[in-house]
C-alpha cells in the first residue's frame, strides 16, 4: 500500500520537544519534496516546513523559525520534523505531505501523497 505514516506526536508540556516522523510506504521518499503541515481545532490547514528531495533546500513558517527543524534519512525512507521550546498555539495535528516539485507551504495544491496526521498536544 502506498502511504505516508506519520508517528511522534503526543502531550507536551510548553517548552517541551518532540520529534515526528512521517515514513513512506511503498515508494520512494527521495523521489519527492516532502512538507509537514497542521490543523488546530477551528483553522484551517497551514504550511510548517518543507524539504526538498536531497535536503538541499528548506523552509518554515515564520512561527515556528528557529525552533523547529525538518531533515531527512533517505536511507530510511522517512522525514523528520524536530520541535523544540513547543508552544500552546503548537497544538494540532500534523500532517505529512509529498509532492514531486520544490518547496511549497500550501495546503493545497498538487499533493499526491498525504499521511493520516498524528496529534501534537502542548499543554500543562
Amino acid at each position: 500500500q502506498l502511504q505516508l505514516v506519520e508517528s511522534g506526536g503526543g502531550l507536551v508540556q510548553p517548552g517541551g520537544s518532540l520529534t515526528l516522523s512521517c515514513a513512506a510506504s511503498g515508494f520512494r521518499i527521495d523521489l519527492y519534496t516532502i512538507g509537514w503541515f497542521r490543523q488546530a481545532p477551528g483553522k484551517e490547514r497551514e504550511g510548517v516546513s518543507c524539504i526538498t528531495r536531497l535536503g538541499g533546500n528548506t523552509n518554515y513558517a515564520e512561527s515556528v523559525k528557529d525552533r523547529f527543524t525538518i531533515s531527512r534519512d533517505n536511507a530510511k525512507n522517512t522525514v523528520y520534523l524536530q520541535m523544540n521550546n513547543l508552544k500552546h498555539e503548537d497544538t494540532a495535528i500534523y500532517y505529512c505531505a509529498a509532492a514531486r516539485r520544490g518547496c511549497w507551504m500550501s495546503p493545497t495544491g498538487d499533493v499526491e501523497y498525504w499521511g493520516q496526521g498524528t496529534q501534537v498536544t502542548v499543554s500543562s
